[in-house]
């Protein structure tokens, strides 16, 4: 059938050429005549009924067949007319008749009109519409393109997607580019008409002149001929270029013409009952025809009054629907019976925060608040950090804490809560404060440090003295994103991991298809990644990890083992990640604490795990803590480097009396770094 079609066309096209040379009898040039008025009309309503303008987007070219297909029956209308004595077939006759009504002068003078509406008015402003959408179309393409591949690589879309996205806006300038040359047929198809319509009745008359015609009667004639076939080639014309102005004017559209009118046109009933008002009150000018304005106004009050009682009648039954969807329809108890709607409170939000309602501004971003938009950056920057896109930050109200307060929550349950005042700054003390400044002392909600709650009429004394400023912004965001950090190895789900792995396999297929899952199950994979995450190792060389897990295949029973041979081949990364210009500054662990550790380790079938009992224990969590009070103004965040064997234990050893201290072995750090040591825990 496709192919049927397809030929069928290509047929039509030649035939529509030929036509410009093969004289027609007037039987079948009203065939065609009423074949041209159909098409037009068909083109027409598809362009109203469209919803955008790609649905249509060979309309360039049914406009260029259009047009030829209106020229060439111009041309065998105006040899029926010039040799056939002004007989081009009966529509072309009763357009004439129709129009004319005995009156030849005012009959050319309508049709001039026409013409002259369809090229000024419709035609101009439709080419014009085409040259400027064409022009915005392609200075937005790299726009686009940028916001697909910033798309792409967030993960939003898949690489399918983006190809369609791509093809899409290739063929959306193709489209415009397209209609702003071909809105020029129709502008020269109307000078053409005028042109013609003018040798039809001056060819006319001096053909019949000069058969004998008398004056009056070759007048009427012919006038009558021009005068219907310029209406029946332009009633297409204008078919067409209403089209056109519809196709290149549905930018702005969400559904088809009738859908928009009725939604947008019809959705202020108050519009139309002051319309119909003002209307009504013309009556009271003097000699405005009564029955007419009451008959327009009455119409529009009464329309406007029967949809503004459709619009509250829907509003209501919609309202009790909406809610029904979230909470209860008529009852709870009716609204649980539906075993599906108990379901839907099981599900609970990865990352979830809650704030107060004078907070609420900073996350609204119509009421200017930034915070979404610095969650998107964090979002970004912890993906090139750690090599993990954290889930979804849901947000909303809550006016059961206090105004100024916030809560940050973890799989449903609160992890944290903070207090900030608005219009103030968090007033930090950077080690160089020359004179303290009034406030209200409070404390830092992501490190826990004191600080001061600054008004804003008191910033500029506060930054002179020394201390350092964070806006009430800046405050929330840097208590999330530590939250996050801290909660990382929770937030790295199972889908997560999957999603990892098909990234990396359209770049490298052999190592996923190779290790995952014919060595490591996904299970497996996410247990090892999410132990790096709870140390703060970055996760994004993933081959790397991959690659170590394929070759330490035979250790995977002891998951903290090959966990430790992962760190290993993270080397790199992990002295990059804590070292400083060069330099690592540690706490080393004494040999013989070492030792103790070491015979302390004891072996199931489960893995390994350390006895040591508990004085001794007591000793060694009191020796880091007296060495980490000692350096405390030398390193910030405290290291303990340890053998590789050591390491796994000593750390799960002092995690439950101090959780914040990093513990590296030797082996994971690289040899282009300088270690300076000092302290060392002895026992």
């Amino acid at each position: 059938m496709k192919k049927l079609l397809s030929n069928s066309v290509v047929v039509a096209v030649l035939f529509i050429i030929l036509l410009i040379i093969i004289p027609l009898p007037t039987f079948l040039l009203d065939i065609m005549l009423v074949l041209n008025i159909t098409l037009s009309m068909i083109i027409l309503l598809t362009t109203m009924y469209i919803k955008e303008a790609l649905e249509f987007s060979v309309f360039p070219s049914i406009l260029l067949i259009t047009t030829l297909f209106r020229l060439s029956l111009n041309v065998s209308s105006t040899r029926l007319i010039l040799g056939n004595s002004g007989n081009a077939g009966k529509i072309i006759k009763t357009f004439g008749e129709f129009v004319i009504g005995g009156k030849p002068v005012v009959g050319f003078i309508i049709f001039i009109i026409i013409v002259i509406v369809q090229f000024i008015v419709i035609t101009k402003g439709a080419e014009r519409v085409a040259e400027v959408a064409a022009r915005f179309t392609l200075d937005a393409m790299p726009g686009k393109q940028m916001a697909i591949d910033a798309d792409l690589n967030a993960g939003l879309i898949t690489e399918e997607e983006a190809k369609i996205r791509r093809e899409n806006v290739r063929r959306e300038a193709d489209f415009y580019g397209a209609m702003d040359g071909a809105s020029k047929f129709v502008k020269g198809d109307a000078i053409i008409s005028i042109i013609i319509a003018f040798i039809n009745l001056i060819g006319g008359a001096i053909i019949g002149m000069t058969e004998g015609g008398d004056l009056q009667s070759v007048m009427s004639t012919y006038s009558l001929a021009t005068v219907g076939d310029g209406l029946v080639s332009q009633l297409p014309a204008l078919f067409i270029s209403v089209a056109m102005g519809m196709i290149v004017t549905r930018a702005a559209s969400s559904g088809s013409l009738n859908d928009d009118l009725s939604r947008q046109f019809l959705s202020q009933p108050k519009v139309l009952m002051i319309s119909g008002g003002a209307i009504i009150t013309l009556m009271l000018i003097p000699g405005f025809p009564k029955i007419q304005l009451i008959i327009v106004g009455a119409t529009l009050v009464f329309l406007g009054y029967k949809l503004h009682s459709t619009q509250v009648r829907e509003a209501f039954v919609g309202g009790v629907v909406a809610d029904a969807d979230v909470q209860e329809p008529t009852s709870e108890m009716e609204y649980y019976k539906n075993i599906d709607n108990v379901y839907k409170l099981l599900p609970v939000e990865q990352i979830e925060m809650e704030f107060g309602y004078s907070l609420l501004h900073l996350v609204d971003e119509s009421s200017g608040g930034d915070f979404i938009d610095r969650v998107v950056l964090f979002r970004k920057q912890f993906a090139l950090d750690m090599g993990m896109v954290i889930p979804s930050v849901r947000m909303r109200d809550n006016s059961q804490i206090n105004p100024n307060q916030y809560v940050i929550k973890i799989k449903g349950e609160e992890v944290a809560r903070a207090e900030i005042l608005i219009d103030h700054f968090l007033a930090l003390d950077s080690g160089n404060v020359e004179q303290e400044i009034d406030g209200i002392d409070t404390i830092e909600p992501a490190f826990g440090i004191p600080a001061k709650w600054i008004s804003e009429d008191k910033k500029v004394y506060a930054e002179v003295a020394g201390y350092t400023l964070i806006d009430a912004t800046s405050v929330m965001i840097t208590h999330l994103s530590e939250v996050i950090k801290s909660h990382a190895h929770e937030l790295l789900s199972r889908q997560e991991v999957k999603n990892i792995t098909e990234k990396i396999k359209e770049n490298n297929p052999v190592i996923i298809e190779d290790i995952v899952p014919n060595v490591v199950s996904i299970g497996y994979l996410q247990k090892v990644l999410g132990m790096l995450l709870r140390e703060g190792i970055p996760i994004r060389d993933m081959e790397s990890i991959l690659e170590t897990l394929g070759d330490h295949a035979g250790a995977l029973k002891d998951i903290d083992i090959v966990t430790e041979y992962v760190r290993q081949s993270l080397k790199r990364t992990i002295t990059r990640r804590f070292s400083d210009a060069g330099q690592l500054r540690v706490i080393t662990l004494d040999a013989d604490v070492e030792n103790l550790i070491v015979s302390a380790v004891k072996k199931s079938d489960q893995g390994s795990y350390l006895a040591m009992d508990p004085e001794t224990v007591q000793k060694v969590v009191t020796s880091l803590t007296e060495e980490m009070e000692k350096v405390k103004d030398v390193i910030q965040t405290p290291i303990v480097l340890t053998s590789p064997i050591v390491r796994i234990y000593f750390k799960k050893l002092i995690d439950q009396f101090v959780p914040n201290v990093t513990v590296l072995s030797f082996s994971e750090i690289d040899n282009t770094v300088q270690i300076q040591a000092t302290g060392n825990i002895v026992i």
